[in-house]
């Protein structure tokens, strides 16, 4: 399938291919900050992804040296009154929720800096590439501000004591650091970023599709339950998937001996 570029006002670029929609944070001399015109592109992004049945992963890249240096605090000054400011955050809360609850993977390919609010978009995606180059730090404690609202993604991604010593000390971690603490899922050399990541998206996008959106919904859904209810939970998915047509198929083609047909 050839690439369909989509521009949302060049600050989110989209190209579609083979299963696999790349989001490219496109403002690299502002460190792609998440501005509230930003935030509005990715929201749309993922409203029009997650409606979107030949999407099966999503890829969240960024142009530039920087992956995402957080909020613009031009912006947030600019605003003065907290209850403005809390709208703003407000929006970029819905939107890191919004790739939680899209059906299909987000891998975050992260090629440097990850800042803050950076840091939270890259844990809250359900998965993350890091070049060697990439480096992490939720830095707010230095300037007066607590990254409380990153300190949500990223204490849901690490070891509390971690959590606390990225949001305690404003120190940042390398991507080495960011792999044995959780954040990452692999650290690649920078010039297979690409390659490696695109490697991993499709190897989900082969997956069936009803099957992957089921288990990625069930999955979150149960890490906030206690173990009966999780059990219940999942034990319900599970039973789907094998009732489902994609299930059917995979016993079909695991008793013969063949490989699975994903309509």
């Amino acid at each position: 399938m050839a690439a369909v570029p989509q521009d949302n006002q060049s600050f989110v670029l989209r190209e579609d291919r083979d299963g696999i929609a790349t989001l490219t944070l496109n403002r690299p001399a502002q460190m792609n900050l998440l501005t509230e015109a930003m935030l509005d592109a990715l929201q749309a992004a993922f409203h029009d992804i997650g409606g979107n049945r030949d999407i099966r992963v999503v890829i969240l890249a960024a142009a530039g040296k920087g992956f995402c240096a957080g909020h613009d605090l031009k912006e947030i000054r600019e605003l003065r009154e907290q209850p403005k400011i809390a709208e703003l955050f407000a929006k970029c809360s819905a939107m890191m929720m919004s790739i939680q609850g899209l059906p299909q993977p987000v891998i975050a390919k992260v090629q440097g800096a990850a800042a803050a609010a950076g840091a939270q978009l890259v844990a809250q995606c359900d998965l993350a590439v890091a070049s060697v180059a990439a480096k992490f730090v939720t830095s707010g404690v230095n300037w007066g501000f607590f990254c409380s609202t990153p300190g949500v993604a990223i204490g849901r991604n690490l070891k509390r004591k971690h959590a606390m010593e990225m949001l305690l000390t404003g120190e940042p971690i390398n991507a080495q650091r960011a792999l044995e603490w959780g954040l990452v899922n692999r650290v690649v050399a920078a010039d297979t970023l690409d390659a490696e990541t695109l490697a991993l998206a499709k190897t989900i996008a082969a997956k069936p599709p009803a099957t992957t959106s089921a288990g990625k919904r069930a999955f979150y859904l149960q890490m906030d339950m206690d173990l009966t209810r999780a059990y219940a939970l999942a034990g319900e998915v599970i039973a789907s998937s094998f009732a489902h047509e994609e299930g059917r198929e995979g016993m079909a083609a695991f008793i013969e001996k063949r490989p699975p047909d994903w309509k």
